[in-house]
């Protein structure tokens, strides 16, 4: 998923490291009232990991879906695997949003089964004409903007929770954007579970155990709508 408008985006908030969040500078000048939810896509770029307990390389925040990736010339001397994003992995994280969004306050969220017979409906009857899904999603369904995104990394655990090598390592990117095609919020979030000698708070918050990758892409959400500028959070 292409990123737009970066250059307007100012740095609304973040918690912690793991998650980064932006909102565009025009804002303000959006009433969002309804919000579609449209299903989250999948990287389908493999990348690369080193066979020998390491874990995909991190950048700052999420790795972004138009990242290039060098991979290894066959002469390199360690054996290199590729890893690829699971498809469920997209239905696990926006079932994750879904189910914390829909009781949101203040703005109506959109299942995201009505956001897929929209794009399915669209794409069968004529060609998105240029508009991206998020704009055409938004004005079928007649809402004020849609919330799209991409698992960027979904890496499960190998092991249990006592002991995991790798562990598991989620990375995934959203951005709210308004039925005019502005990018009006945009979140990230990226994290390969570290031992406590890594990371004690992120150690201690997990109950000083290994989780599965659903688990952090639980925390992910949870953190990442933190910072979430529509609604406020309502009783679940």
């Amino acid at each position: 998923m292409a990123l737009v408008g970066l250059a307007v985006l100012a740095v609304a908030g973040c918690s912690g490291s793991k998650v980064v969040t932006k909102s565009s500078g025009e804002l303000q000048r959006y009433q969002i009232r309804t919000i579609a939810l449209v299903p989250f896509t999948t990287l389908t770029t493999p990348q690369v990991r080193e066979s020998i307990d390491q874990t995909i390389p991190a950048p700052q925040g999420a790795r972004r879906s138009d990242m290039t990736i060098a991979v290894p010339p066959s002469t390199d001397q360690y054996i290199r695997q590729t890893v690829t994003v699971p498809v469920e992995a997209g239905a696990t994280v926006t079932q994750l949003l879904w189910s914390r969004l829909r009781a949101r306050q203040g703005v109506t969220v959109l299942a995201p089964n009505e956001a897929a017979k929209a794009l399915t409906s669209q794409a069968t009857s004529q060609p998105f004409a240029g508009q991206s899904p998020a704009v055409m999603v938004a004005k079928q369904l007649k809402a004020d903007a849609s919330l799209i995104g991409q698992v960027l990394v979904y890496q499960e655990r190998v092991g249990g929770r006592f002991g995991a090598s790798p562990p598991a390592t989620v990375g995934f990117e959203a951005k709210v954007v308004a039925a005019d095609g502005q990018v009006l919020w945009e979140g990230n979030y990226y994290e390969k579970q570290r031992p406590m000698i890594e990371d004690v708070m992120g150690f201690i918050q997990r109950h000083g155990v290994f989780v599965t990758a659903e688990e952090l892409a639980a925390y992910g959400v949870e953190h990442m709508l933190y910072e979430f500028p529509f609604g406020t959070v309502g009783e679940r």
